[in-house]
C-alpha cells in the first residue's frame, strides 16, 4: 500500500491500512507532526472504540476499548523514552502478548523490542494538507 491522501481522507487511509495490515502489531513512522497520532485517532475510530484516541506522549501508553470494555487497541508513544528498559519497565513484552492492536509511535526508540512481523508504516510530508503513507509487509 503506498498512496498520496489530504488530510480529510485520514479515515480511508486508516480503514485501508487496517483491512490490509496482516498483523495487529504497527509500527508508525515519521517526523514530528506529520499526523502519526493523526492515523493513529482514525484508526481507534475505525475499531470503534468508544473513547477518542489522543497522544499518550506523557504516559507511554493509552489504553482503548469496545463498549463491552473489551481492550481493542494500545496506542504507544516512545518519544520521550530514553532507552529500551524503560518501555520493558512499563510492561511492553506483555502488550505484544494481548490480542488488541499495538500503535507504536517512535518504534526506532525500541528496535530490539518490536516482533520481525510487525507492519511498518511510513508518513511523509507532501505539503500543508497532503501527506504520504507507505505501508511496508514482511
Amino acid at each position: 500500500m503506498k498512496r498520496t491522501f489530504q488530510l480529510n481522507e485520514i479515515h480511508d487511509v486508516a480503514k485501508e491500512l487496517l483491512e490490509k495490515a496482516p498483523n495487529k502489531v504497527v509500527c508508525l513512522y515519521g517526523e514530528m507532526g506529520v499526523g502519526k497520532t493523526t492515523l493513529v485517532k482514525a484508526l481507534i475510530k475505525e475499531l470503534g472504540a468508544v473513547d477518542v484516541a489522543s497522544s499518550p506522549t506523557f504516559g507511554l501508553v493509552n489504553e482503548y476499548s469496545d463498549a463491552n470494555d473489551t481492550p481493542l487497541a494500545y496506542h504507544f508513544d516512545f518519544y520521550r523514552l530514553n532507552d529500551e528498559m524503560e518501555a520493558l519497565d512499563m510492561g511492553f513484552e506483555d502488550y505484544l502478548n494481548s490480542d488488541a492492536w499495538l500503535f507504536i509511535e517512535w518504534p526506532e526508540k525500541i528496535p530490539s523490542l518490536i516482533p520481525n512481523d510487525a507492519v511498518s508504516v511510513f508518513l511523509h510530508f507532501i505539503e500543508e494538507s497532503t501527506r504520504s503513507i507507505e505501508l511496508n509487509i514482511s
